[in-house]
């Protein structure tokens, strides 16, 4: 059954005072710490320990959870964004916004892009592959793959894939591998036309 475009749903559901040194005692020389690692390239949204709310975010609240009658229980609701393959990064980002922001931990969220890297995965693969796939073990932050890494990726309840780009035969890989990646929902960013020729035989 063809998929209806629809804006996108998500659903699911101090230290203390420092102590002064006592009065005649030196305050011990504090050590060195070792320097931070390269910040990752800037992007709207970019997951981490402190996050920002975007400025003018609707106030709407999303829709309760509702299972189709041809949704098999243990089947991925799957929501399409349309968005052109110059925007479908962009799409996937405000989608991942929307997820944290409704109690999504980032851990839970994979996001596949089948053309250019995204900038965050780029940056991790400049430090080496294991350095970079532990990122992804640790699964304490969103997870970046390219759609030819993507096989490699396990499981997450959530998969946001960003059709920007790539050929269609990539396209038409990445899609249905993102769909057995996903537990719970799969949000597909990109040209509804060719997301239902892809996924309208698999689902």
């Amino acid at each position: 059954m063809p998929l209806i475009p629809e804006e996108p749903q998500i659903h699911e559901s101090a230290q203390g005072p420092r102590a002064m040194p006592a009065a005649g005692r030196t305050a011990p020389t504090p050590r060195p710490v070792p320097g931070p690692r390269p910040a990752a390239p800037a992007r709207p949204g970019r997951p981490g320990p402190v996050r920002p709310m975007p400025a003018q975010r609707s106030t709407r609240e999303p829709a309760a959870a509702k299972p189709g009658p041809s949704t098999p229980a243990g089947t991925p609701q799957i929501q399409l964004i349309p968005a052109s393959a110059e925007g479908a990064l962009d799409a996937a980002e405000e989608a991942v916004d929307l997820l944290l922001e409704t109690g999504r931990a980032p851990g839970d969220v994979l996001v596949i892009t089948t053309g250019e890297s995204h900038p965050w995965a780029a940056h991790e693969m400049s430090f080496g592959e294991a350095s970079y796939w532990a990122q992804h073990e640790a699964r304490d932050d969103v997870f970046y793959a390219d759609a030819s890494v993507a096989s490699r990726a396990a499981a997450r309840p959530v998969v946001v894939v960003a059709v920007n780009g790539g050929s269609d035969a990539t396209v038409a890989t990445a899609l249905p591998l993102a769909l057995g990646r996903a537990g719970a929902l799969l949000i597909v960013c990109g040209d509804p036309k060719q997301i239902n020729s892809v996924l309208g035989v698999g689902v």
